[in-house]
């Protein structure tokens, strides 16, 4: 399946959480899939903290370039885009082609930079709803997302319950837990003491404070996987004495020269580090995970989930994994929880998978069989 990124410009201001605004700002998206005579099987995609919106397939000439869903998404696939158009979305403030702070600043005429302002999961709701609009589109068959996009899922279920008629929650949460607040803080706090970051202006300075991103991913990475996983991908072996390279068990390249590096674990997260601080933008490190923290759609209820959710009226698809402790199943049956005392429809899925958080964009038969057998059922509706 080819497609092609996509771009829409927006002039007019947009409202955020904070008090601030954005205007003149652009969203890029890419949709795959046909949407049919009565706008009715639409699928909205929210993607995660390092993901964008390049869901499923590939670019042309670029067989190598598939979507981070690409398992979940295509034709004959649970999501099947011979049944949905699926549209997914660039969210405000990354750095994949929407717009964020390395980006210029219309009232200034300067890069973004540490000035872009703070946006929350509610923000890019709003944003993305700009988007629909644009795109005719008022009712989503289903909006769907894994981890933090997850959250984006919810929270459109609850900022704009008319518009949604299914809600998809994958290894999710309704807030964030204390450790996974205290984890996001530790890996902002190597960032912004990196001295390449120069207060978020590094931009001006022509350097990327990559130390401060090698550390955060590695940070990140090591809460995405269980022990398990970890144990059976590298133990506590080391690297080869002869060449100072090595293979995990899945074929991923252990190589890396630095002689203070000993076991295959270590070289493997210095290997992701490395690669995670080419391509992503520090700034934009901050504002994601800062949305994380922040969101908590039972704040404002006082702490009460079930009269948070009052307000919902999609039915639902919750899935959570067995080993994921960042995004404990425990957190999910929250939700569910509070979904059923709300008297909505709830369908939950606890897969026992050995994976941790990463499971979610794997290939585990049990998994993807809840997730098509539901879209099955949203496919039926969508063509009444």
């Amino acid at each position: 399946m080819i497609v092609s990124p996509q771009s829409m410009s927006f002039s007019e201001p947009l409202a955020l959480q904070s008090g601030a605004s954005i205007r003149d700002y652009a969203l890029a998206f890419e949709t795959c899939g046909t949407l049919n005579a009565g706008r009715s099987n639409a699928v909205l995609i929210c993607h995660a903290l390092n993901a964008s919106h390049h869901v499923a397939g590939s670019y042309a000439g670029r067989p190598d370039s598939q979507g981070w869903w690409d398992t979940m998404i295509g034709p004959g696939k649970p999501v099947d885009t011979d049944r949905f158009f699926v549209i997914g979305v660039n969210n405000l403030g990354s750095c994949f082609g929407s717009t964020g702070p390395m980006h210029i600043n219309p009232d200034t005429g300067q890069v973004y930079g540490a000035d872009f302002p703070v946006v929350t999961v509610e923000d890019w709701v709003d944003a993305q709803a700009r988007l629909l609009d644009r795109l005719e589109i008022g009712t989503l068959a289903a909006v769907m997302g894994g981890s933090l996009g997850g959250m984006q899922a919810l929270s459109w279920t609850l900022q704009y319950p008319q518009r949604v008629r299914h809600g998809v929650v994958i290894a999710s949460a309704p807030n964030l837990t204390a450790e996974n607040i205290a984890f996001n803080e530790v890996a902002r706090r190597a960032i912004v003491t990196d001295p390449d970051f120069h207060g978020g202006n590094f931009y001006q300075h022509a350097v990327v404070p990559k130390r401060g991103l090698r550390i955060a991913r590695m940070i990140g990475h090591i809460t995405y996987l269980s022990d398990d996983v970890m144990n059976e991908k590298f133990g506590r072996r080391l690297r080869s004495a002869a060449t100072g390279a090595g293979d995990a068990p899945d074929g991923t390249d252990l190589r890396y020269t630095t002689q203070d590096v000993e076991f295959q674990i270590e070289s493997y997260l210095r290997y992701q580090g490395d690669k995670f601080s080419e391509y992503f933008d520090a700034n934009t490190y901050l504002l994601i995970t800062r949305a994380l923290d922040y969101f908590d759609p039972a704040l404002r209820y006082g702490g009460d989930l079930s009269k948070a959710l009052a307000r919902a009226t999609a039915a639902f698809l919750l899935v959570s994994f067995s080993t994921d402790w960042r995004f404990a199943p425990r957190r999910s049956r929250e939700l569910v929880k509070a979904l059923l005392d709300n008297r909505r429809g709830v369908s939950y899925a606890e897969i026992d998978a050995p994976h941790g958080h990463d499971a979610f964009l794997l290939e585990d038969e049990r998994y993807l069989g809840v997730v098509r057998a539901y879209f099955e059922r949203i496919a039926k509706e969508a063509a009444s």
